[in-house]
């Protein structure tokens, strides 16, 4: 279900950011959405659970641009996260930013464009630039690297709204919830496009990415990050 929160326009896109303790990296992610050529959009920052001080430095944007919104929650991990967002936004496309990615300044109006161009379109994805290391944690068998190229980066997903809600989001998965919702979409038969242009920049330097965890510590240690056991992977909103 996707609540309806009673904003006077509707906009083109909600842009998602889920958050942990990263009030030093998730203040860039804030300014490269700011600094878009494209206006029609709201950002929806959920705080999973941060004990960093970071509400101090996002309240400062949600109190000046009204388009921004903040909600705190609980740790329950990215794909909850995201899903959290979804509920809250009211745009036709659901899309999102990792707290550690940034946006180039014309990457929403490009992505926009196309949609605007191909509205049978429900799920838009890629046109990345890699900063750092090009290779990632294979979903399939953590302590094999593939390259990113071969990969769907969940930050470039565009989502029209009606088949977010057919899928009911993300699931809940401990690692590689994004090819588990393209895995989904797919085999749904939804109509998916990619796009080159890389405008999306990806963040690989930092040590508590997901995929640099995974890389370390296998599976077990994203665990560890989140503090959960595996009993509640399978919880979704």
């Amino acid at each position: 279900m996707i609540l309806d929160i009673g904003l006077p326009t509707e906009p083109f896109f909600s842009v998602i950011i889920p958050t942990f303790n990263r009030h030093h990296l998730v203040t860039k992610a804030i300014d490269s959405v700011l600094a878009q050529t494209l206006t029609e959009w709201e950002l929806i920052i959920i705080d999973d659970g941060s004990i960093d001080g970071s509400y101090d430095w996002i309240d400062v944007y949600a109190r000046e641009d009204a388009r921004i919104r903040y909600h705190y929650s609980k740790n329950r991990g990215l794909a909850l996260a995201r899903n959290l967002g979804i509920s809250m936004g009211q745009g036709k496309y659901f899309t999102f930013l990792d707290s550690d990615d940034e946006y180039r300044a014309d990457h929403l109006d490009i992505r926009a464009a196309y949609l605007r161009e191909h509205p049978d379109v429900e799920l838009l994805h890629g046109g990345v630039e890699v900063i750092g290391p090009d290779m990632v944690a294979d979903k399939f068998d953590p302590t094999r690297q593939i390259p990113i190229s071969e990969c769907v980066v969940g930050g470039t997903f565009c989502i029209k709204r009606e088949l977010a809600e057919r899928l009911h989001g993300f699931r809940n998965v401990p690692y590689g919830d994004d090819n588990d919702f393209f895995s989904r979409a797919t085999a749904s038969g939804a109509i998916i496009h990619k796009m080159d242009a890389p405008t999306y920049r990806y963040n690989r330097l930092e040590p508590d990415s997901l995929c640099a965890i995974v890389e370390r510590e296998g599976l077990e240690g994203i665990r560890k990050f989140r503090g959960i056991s595996n009993g509640e992977e399978n919880d979704n909103v």
